[in-house]
């Protein structure tokens, strides 16, 4: 009887959440890496231009920051990404950095998804 009773308990228990659950940390994305930007460089104040992200491991929702904004980006195909540049961005000369942003992914109650990862800087020219 007691068996019994002992198994009721922990069934009870381990039903109820007292169980424990086991969770995986988020894992980094894919690191994205550009590899030339088209142009590579304006004119200051010479009016909005479309920019050219060519490189690698780019995921679909990749975003395009310039200058540390994010900018509406488009997903021309695997290894090019696309954004239209406001003139504003672009009001006086000198470098700008361009990353690119893979978004992380959500991981649910167990984890298991991944955090936003975003390559390293290269310069574009405003002259």
């Amino acid at each position: 009887m007691r068996y019994a009773i002992v198994v009721l308990l922990c069934a009870l228990a381990s039903g109820c959440g007292y169980g424990s659950k086991s969770t995986t940390p988020p894992q980094p994305a894919n690191t994205p890496s550009i590899t030339t930007l088209n142009p590579a460089g304006v004119i200051a104040n010479s009016g909005a231009f479309q920019l050219e992200v060519v490189g690698t491991s780019f995921a679909a929702n990749a975003v395009i920051n310039f200058n540390g904004v994010k900018q509406t980006t488009m997903l021309e195909s695997a290894g090019k990404l696309a954004a239209q540049i406001p003139n504003s961005a672009i009001a006086s000369a000198g470098p700008v950095p361009v990353t690119v942003t893979n978004p992380g992914t959500p991981g649910g109650t167990y984890g298991g998804g991944t955090t936003p990862v975003t390559s390293q800087p290269m310069t574009f020219n405003v002259q």
